[in-house]
């Protein structure tokens, strides 16, 4: 699992196909949450794959991660 040390505020979320989720908003506990289409969303750190120039990549598709968000 990722650290949360290593997420930061404004950060890019992307996909696992690169697609752009959303931004990073703060961190609450073992979630991140984040900005998207003028709402905001949580996404649980073990879904993470990996944090890299900027961006935190997910190991799910958009689509998996919108599912959780409704």
């Amino acid at each position: 699992m990722i650290g949360a040390s290593q997420i930061k505020e404004q950060m890019e979320v992307k996909d696992s196909d690169g697609k752009h989720l959303g931004t990073v908003d703060s961190l609450e506990g073992e979630r991140v949450k984040i900005a998207s289409g003028g709402m905001h969303h949580f996404i649980d750190l073990d879904v993470v794959e990996n944090v890299k120039d900027g961006v935190v990549r997910l190991t799910q598709t958009k689509d998996e991660a919108m599912r959780t968000w409704h």
